[in-house]
C-alpha cells in the first residue's frame, strides 16, 4: 500500500514537473518572439529614418520626394494595426528609388543609399527570424497538451503581419 502511493506521488511530481518544463519551453518562445519583434521593429524605425534621408536628396523629384516624407512618416508613426500597411507602404516607394537615375549622387549620398540596402538585409533575416519564431510557438501552443492543460496562459497567440511576406 505505502508502495503504492509512493509510486502514485512520484507519477505525479513527474507529471508536475514535465507540464512545468513545457510551460517554461513556451514562454521562452513568447520571449523569442517578443525579442525577434522588438528587433524588426528596430530596423523597421531605421529604415524609415534612412527614407526620410534620402527623400532630401537633390536627384529626387519633388513629388518621389513627398511620397517618401509620406510613407517614411506613415510607417514610424503608425500604431499595430495600422502598421502592415504602412511598412508595405514604405517598401513600394523605396522601389520607386531604386528605379529612378541616381548617377549624380554625391558620395554622403551613396554612403547612405548603401545603408539602406544593408539594412534591407538585415529586414529580410530579422522578418526571417521573427516568421520562425512565431510558427515555432505557434506549432507548439497547437499541440493537444498545451491546449489541455493550457500551458500558455493568458498569453497572446503570436502573429505574423502582412508585411513580413513583401519583397524588400
Amino acid at each position: 500500500m505505502t508502495k503504492t502511493i509512493l509510486i502514485i506521488v512520484f507519477a505525479l511530481l513527474l507529471g508536475a514537473w514535465y507540464l512545468s518544463f513545457l510551460a517554461s519551453r513556451l514562454d521562452r518562445l513568447h520571449h523569442r518572439v517578443e525579442t525577434s519583434w522588438e528587433h524588426l521593429d528596430a530596423l523597421l524605425q531605421r529604415r524609415a529614418a534612412i527614407a526620410l534621408e534620402i527623400s532630401h536628396f537633390a536627384a529626387i523629384d519633388p513629388a518621389t520626394s513627398f511620397l517618401l516624407t509620406a510613407a517614411a512618416y506613415q510607417a514610424r508613426e503608425a500604431n499595430i494595426i495600422e502598421r502592415s500597411d504602412a511598412e508595405s507602404a514604405l517598401s513600394e516607394t523605396l522601389k520607386l528609388i531604386r528605379t529612378q537615375d541616381m548617377a549624380t549622387t554625391t558620395e554622403s549620398e551613396s554612403d547612405i543609399l548603401a545603408g539602406l540596402v544593408r539594412i534591407t538585409e538585415k529586414i529580410s533575416v530579422g522578418i526571417t527570424i521573427h516568421t520562425e519564431a512565431v510558427n515555432t510557438a505557434r506549432n507548439l501552443r497547437s499541440q493537444f497538451i498545451f491546449r489541455t492543460f493550457r500551458l500558455a496562459g493568458h498569453a497572446p497567440l503570436p502573429m505574423r503581419y502582412a508585411f513580413e511576406d513583401d519583397i524588400l
